[in-house]
């Protein structure tokens, strides 16, 4: 059932690449209805900082220290992602540099060697959240890691995001390295716009070949995608992170009741618990659709 609804979720809030214009789309040009008391979760939820963001009208329907900067491990991938979509073709090749090996972190056994897809990197990056992918990307575009870091901070200023700072393409802990859940709620929704991102974000697992033929499989790391939900509200897409400074990290995209939101959560102990349980809220929240970017002005 979620590709029927993430097509909609693409095609309604989020136009295809050749329809976006990025001049001036910025985080202080959206007109973000005021916070809404709509959802109450008392002290249910172990994430230390939450922003649950309604999409389809730019209202914050649930913030907990939304605006406090935190590690946000691999959602940093987000805006790596973003770059590479927005500078290359999905056919290009790259060759996996032989510096992935002393890579920490998730992974996904680039070889060193070996070429690639950019297409195929980019599903290791946000399928599998693996570091050698984003360092082998980092590398392809800019060269150098820290070249990279510098577009990535460059470009978080480009969108607004006063209250991030990127160290990394891979979303290791770095004390300079940190956002808000309201910065990444943003940059969540900015970068689904290109559906070469969001469609990666839905997918549960794919197998990557390199031009040699070795074979690669891909599982998302998202528990909750495509699992059967016991709610009304169901996760479209996502992107997880885990470090020992940030703890448990989630972005989740989610449909419910014809209502689609963004669900970011930094420094959770219990990420997967604390999305049941906003879902099983947001199941018993008003499910009248509400006009699509009502109150967003890109």
């Amino acid at each position: 059932m979620y590709r029927p609804l993430l097509a909609t979720l693409l095609l309604g809030l989020f136009p295809a690449t050749q329809d976006i214009n990025t001049d001036g789309m910025t985080l202080e040009k959206m007109a973000i209805a005021p916070p809404s008391t709509e959802l109450q979760f008392d002290d249910q939820l172990s994430a230390s900082g939450i922003v649950i963001f309604n999409s389809d009208n730019g209202q914050v329907v649930y913030g907990r220290e939304q605006k406090i900067q935190r590690s946000m491990a691999s959602l940093t991938k987000l805006m790596t992602a973003l770059i590479i979509v927005e500078n290359h073709e999905l056919d290009e090749l790259v060759t996996i540099p032989h510096s992935v090996v002393d890579m920490i972190g998730n992974k996904a056994y680039l070889p060193p060697g070996e070429k690639f897809t950019v297409g195929d990197l980019l599903s290791a990056l946000l399928i599998n959240s693996a570091n050698d992918a984003a360092l082998t990307l980092a590398q392809f575009h800019s060269g150098s890691s820290s070249a990279f870091v510098g577009e990535m901070n460059e470009r978080a200023l480009e969108l607004g995001l006063r209250s991030t700072s990127f160290t990394n393409p891979a979303g290791l802990d770095n004390p300079a390295h940190w956002s808000t859940p309201q910065d990444i709620a943003w940059l969540a929704m900015f970068a689904m716009r290109y559906p070469e991102i969001a469609d990666r974000l839905g997918r549960a697992g794919q197998r990557i070949v390199s031009t040699a033929g070795d074979s690669i499989q891909l599982y998302h790391t998202h528990a909750l995608l495509h699992k059967q939900s016991t709610t009304q509200a169901e996760v479209l897409a996502g992107k997880t992170g885990t470090t020992v400074d940030a703890g448990q990290c989630l972005m989740s995209v989610v449909e419910s009741g014809g209502n689609h939101y963004i669900v970011v959560l930094l420094h959770s102990t219990q990420r997967y618990t604390d999305m049941n349980t906003i879902l099983s809220v947001l199941s018993r929240s008003p499910t009248t659709p509400v006009a699509v970017r009502q109150n967003i002005n890109f």
